[in-house]
């Protein structure tokens, strides 16, 4: 019989934390309600004590979704705990994760403490959790970087006080494969009492080996991987749970099983990448634009004679439907909605009566609407509410001709107008934007993304502007660029601190 490997989805936690990919609550339920469809056992919904709104997103999740353990993260702290636990009062499957640094450098430089006294902390905190939860996870930080034989202590410390589960993170991405892997070994073998817990996973990419590291961990014996939708996360991110359920459906001799349904991996990826402004790299695996594109003449010739002589995946396993209803402009409400649905969204009718008539402006300048645009119209409502709106915009730019940009904004009900030439289009519109919003900004990041491949295609921009010195950022999509640009501007203008 096959073993059981976990899936702890920490997409609205970890993933969360990366600048300018912060969720309203109604965008994380949605997510955590598509995360239940994937098939996830453990959503870590947030950090309560950071933030009344992570406080209140726990909540809600805990209340939108059934079968899958919420967990709330803490450090060693009462206080902490005792936030955790309330806001985990409506979850059916509760779970705290609380833990402190490990290393020596933690212990050093982050505590000013010594090992003992850290082992007599992480014990307080798992026994403390324990009073409120039946589940309790313990992370020693840094694990990747603690020497083998002081964490071993640790984890046979916690799993005494009453840990079900101990995290081994690879805080710094440090680890190489065989050296994680030799740790999860060695903690499996020196442990007393390992087998009253589950040994966790956390592995970042800063050196790009975070699934390599996990799949080390997992056939060394840990039995829960810590990962995010898209390998989303802090710096490089995290492990992705794409890659690690994919190598475990197509390694049949590991036999190991999750509980994903590998069909809703590519709707997930798309609804994540577009309600937080991420990007999917083209070449990401399993998920990017080119995961099963073939260009070399050699492998489409060996693909047209046998799609495994380069797939070891077929499409449709992770969710990609070459066949799957096209929208245009003569599709219908009922055809837009369940387009929504498959992607996992469900909106009002208010709200969807909203999106068909964006979508029907849209339809009207592309030949097809794909599943971006449809997600990119289902998350623009954010900006109905947004007290600077753009009424109108026109440029003039070309070949040897300075381009010029007239532009309109509505700021909470009141017109204003502006006119400027600049070096571009863009530039012209921005200096346009920047005679009426008269504020010391500063453009720090600049990208553009078309979603596909047609001319017509709606294009993303992403934009970072400093302002009193905080970093803010936006999100634009439109079919035309130039507009995509300055409603991103406009979108981190929004958000500048009164």
């Amino acid at each position: 019989m096959s073993d059981k490997l976990f899936i702890f989805d920490t997409t609205l936690r970890d993933g969360e934390q990366v600048p300018g990919c912060q969720l309203n609550t109604v965008e994380k339920i949605q997510v955590a309600r598509q995360l239940e469809a994937l098939g996830v056992d453990v959503i870590e919904a947030g950090f309560p004590i950071s933030s009344p709104g992570d406080f209140n997103s726990v909540i809600e999740i805990s209340k939108a979704v059934t079968w899958p353990t919420i967990c709330a993260l803490t450090r060693a702290v009462q206080k902490d705990i005792d936030v955790a636990a309330e806001a985990l009062q409506f979850a059916k499957h509760k779970r705290i994760h609380t833990g402190i640094g490990t290393s020596d450098s933690h212990i050093k430089y982050k505590f000013n403490s010594n090992r003992e006294e850290i082992i007599e902390r992480a014990v307080a905190a798992v026994k403390y959790a324990r009073r409120f939860v039946d589940d309790v996870e313990f992370y020693a930080e840094d694990a990747g970087r603690t020497d083998n034989e002081y964490l071993a202590r640790v984890v046979e410390a916690v799993i005494k006080a009453g840990a079900t589960v101990v995290n081994i993170p690879d805080t710094t991405g440090y680890c190489l494969p065989d050296e994680y892997g030799a740790k999860i070994r060695y903690l499996m073998e020196n442990v007393d009492g390992i087998h009253n817990a589950i040994l966790s996973t956390h592995c970042h990419n800063d050196l790009g080996m975070a699934t390599a590291n996990t799949m080390a961990g997992v056939l060394n014996g840990a039995r829960q991987v810590e990962v995010t939708i898209n390998g989303i996360g802090e710096r490089a991110g995290n492990t992705s749970l794409e890659e690690v359920a994919m190598i475990i459906k197509c390694h049949k001799d590991i036999d190991i099983e999750t509980n994903i349904n590998t069909q809703k991996i590519y709707p997930t990826s798309r609804m994540v990448s577009s309600l937080m402004n991420m990007p999917v790299q083209p070449n990401k695996a399993i998920v990017g634009r080119n995961a099963f594109a073939h260009s070399s003449g050699i492998h489409q010739d060996g693909v047209l004679k046998n799609v495994q002589t380069y797939e070891i995946i077929d499409p449709h396993d992770v969710g990609i439907d070459d066949s799957s209803i096209v929208l245009t402009a003569r599709s219908g409400r009922a055809a837009l909605k369940n387009r929504l649905q498959v992607l996992g969204v469900q909106l009002t009718q208010e709200k969807l009566d909203h999106v068909y008539e964006e979508f029907l402006k849209l339809a009207d300048k592309k030949k097809d609407i794909n599943d971006d645009d449809v997600l990119v119209l289902a998350g623009a409502d954010r900006t109905r509410n947004h007290r600077i709106k753009l009424e109108y915009l026109q440029v003039t730019s070309g070949v040897g001709v300075r381009s010029v940009a007239s532009l309109g904004l509505n700021i909470s009900g009141e017109k204003f107008e502006a006119a400027a030439s600049g070096n571009g289009p863009v530039d012209a519109a921005i200096k346009a934007l920047k005679k009426i919003i008269d504020r010391h900004m500063t453009l720090k990041e600049f990208t553009i993304q078309a979603i596909s491949k047609g001319s017509d295609d709606m294009g993303k921009v992403h934009m970072q502007v400093e302002y009193d010195n905080h970093v803010y950022y936006g999100f634009g999509a439109n079919t035309d660029i130039i507009a995509a640009s300055v409603e991103a501007y406009i979108d981190c203008i929004n958000k500048f601190k009164k």
